[in-house]
């Protein structure tokens, strides 16, 4: 539910956003908003039952949500640039490929429990 909102909040940032700057831009952009919205909600519903203190829990999920944006990044921009997919189904695919790594970040070392 929480990467859901996460990626809902990035797609719509993305979408507004497009028409006004380079996609990856865009992509950045929305990336930045949906941070706060995943982070919050994973600290509160998703792993609401950690031990680890939320400083830990931000610089971890802040490389956690870096490096799966670094893989979004670059599977969206080769299904745009190179296979010249259309914005929005590149973005869609490029976040669910990083939503798995995002998440087993998250769940093995971020809010390790």
């Amino acid at each position: 539910m929480v990467g859901g909102a996460a990626a809902a909040t990035h797609m719509g940032v993305f979408a507004l956003a497009q028409s006004h700057m380079w996609p990856e831009l865009a992509n950045a952009m929305g990336f930045g908003v949906a941070f706060g919205v995943s982070f919050a909600g994973h600290r509160l519903l998703s792993f609401k039952d950690t031990s680890t203190p939320v400083t830990t829990s931000l610089q971890r999920f802040a490389v956690t949500a870096l490096a799966g944006f670094a893989s979004n990044e670059l599977v969206f921009m080769l299904l745009l640039r190179t296979l010249g997919w259309p914005s929005l189904l590149a973005l869609f695919v490029a976040l669910l490929f990083a939503a798995g790594q995002t998440f087993v970040l998250s769940r093995f070392w971020a809010f390790r429990r």
